[in-house]
């Protein structure tokens, strides 16, 4: 019993350095790059001010090998989570890293980067021969909850990258940047960003992919060898041949 009171204070001097250890969010960027096959890789950035007592607990814990990202969200705050989701599909690629701390103005400040690839962010639809309708899929934001619905946290940017070649023809709330893109009726817009307050629970984006004929044609034949196999291939290649044999005997008559 005497054994176990003093590993009690043992412990509780080691942590007494960090009794008031507090670390603030002052801003956060999620960044959502968008793909052709429906998922997205999410670059997603916090600044986290740390106060002085806070600063060797930070430090120490950045060179620990064995901390989880459970392990960070319990020092750091509720902010350390993942703001994309999908509730039918788990992410991929999670890569986390905790940044040196830096004094700005007399305040230590670090970067936290989180970086992970999650599927099905959007849905596809086909509506014609080579056009791609996408929508971006419901349920996708982690961000704050309100009476309203979700909104975009305090001091958080939300930016959004559209795949190569995509035309955006609706989206709800409006971007805040590029201002200009609602007047142009979005023409040539890669890049949309939203920032702190936006309402999401009634958030739409709708933009079409164009494939061209030479992938169209591919794709094509990837599912023909899908459906059928090397066999088809073989039969094509011995048209091809038979063909060839055909023109050259003829010609040679």
């Amino acid at each position: 019993m005497r054994a176990n009171i003093i590993l009690f204070f043992a412990c509780a001097m080691l942590l007494l350095p960090f009794a008031n250890a507090t670390y603030t969010v002052s801003h956060l960027n999620v960044t959502v790059n968008l793909n052709r096959n429906t998922s997205a890789q999410v670059n997603e950035m916090l600044a986290v001010r740390i106060s002085n007592d806070s600063v060797g607990q930070y430090s120490t814990s950045r060179v620990a090998l064995n901390l989880t990202l459970s392990d960070w969200q319990s020092i750091i705050g509720s902010s350390l989570v993942e703001h994309i989701i999908n509730p039918g599909s788990g992410i991929y690629n999670f890569r986390f890293f905790p940044g040196p701390v830096m004094v700005v103005n007399q305040q230590s400040i670090a970067y936290v980067l989180l970086s992970y690839t999650i599927n099905n962010v959007t849905v596809v639809n086909q509506t014609a021969p080579r056009t791609f309708v996408y929508s971006l899929a419901p349920r996708v934001f982690n961000f704050e909850h309100g009476s309203n619905g979700e909104f975009l946290s305090h001091n958080t940017t939300l930016t959004i990258n559209l795949p190569g070649g995509a035309t955006v023809k609706s989206v709800y709330p409006l971007p805040d940047y590029p201002t200009s893109a609602f007047t142009d009726n979005y023409a040539n817009t890669t890049s949309m960003s939203w920032s702190s307050g936006e309402p999401l629970s009634k958030f739409t984006l709708l933009f079409t992919m164009t494939e061209g004929v030479q992938t169209e044609v591919t794709n094509f034949f990837l599912g023909v060898y899908r459906v059928l196999g090397v066999f088809v291939y073989v039969i094509i290649a011995a048209v091809i041949a038979g063909f060839i044999l055909y023109t050259y005997l003829k010609a040679g008559r």
